[in-house]
Parts: structure tokens; sequence; C-alpha cells
């Protein structure tokens, strides 16, 4: 079993972790630049009746 399903994480939680440490290991100058493709958006769509009521934007994804 992989470690990081031992550890409780999901293939994409972990591939997170790792890109974000990537990022924060880099030079000052580079970090920058690499620090926006940390951020994570998801937009969403609530339902009710069979027809779409609200439109949600989540924007801090990264936890």
């Amino acid at each position: 079993m992989s470690f990081w399903r031992q550890a409780g994480l999901s293939y994409i939680q972990f591939s997170a972790v790792c890109a974000r440490a990537v990022r924060q290991a880099l030079k000052p100058e580079l970090r920058e630049k690499a620090l926006v493709r940390d951020q994570s958006f998801i937009k969403s769509t609530k339902w009710a009746d069979g027809k779409p009521s609200k439109r949600v934007t989540n924007t801090n994804m990264n936890t």
C-alpha cells in the first residue's frame, strides 16, 4: 500500500502537497511565478427541483 494512502490522503491531495513543497523550495525570483499556480478554484451550481438555483465559486481550496 502506498504511504500516501496509509496517511489517509487521496492521490490528488498527495500530489497537491508535493507540488506545494516544490514551489516553496524554489528560489525567490522563481517562487512568485510558481505560487500563482498553487491557487485552485471550483465552480459549482446548486440544483433545486431539477433547475439550477445558485452558482457558487470556492476560491480558497488550499487546505
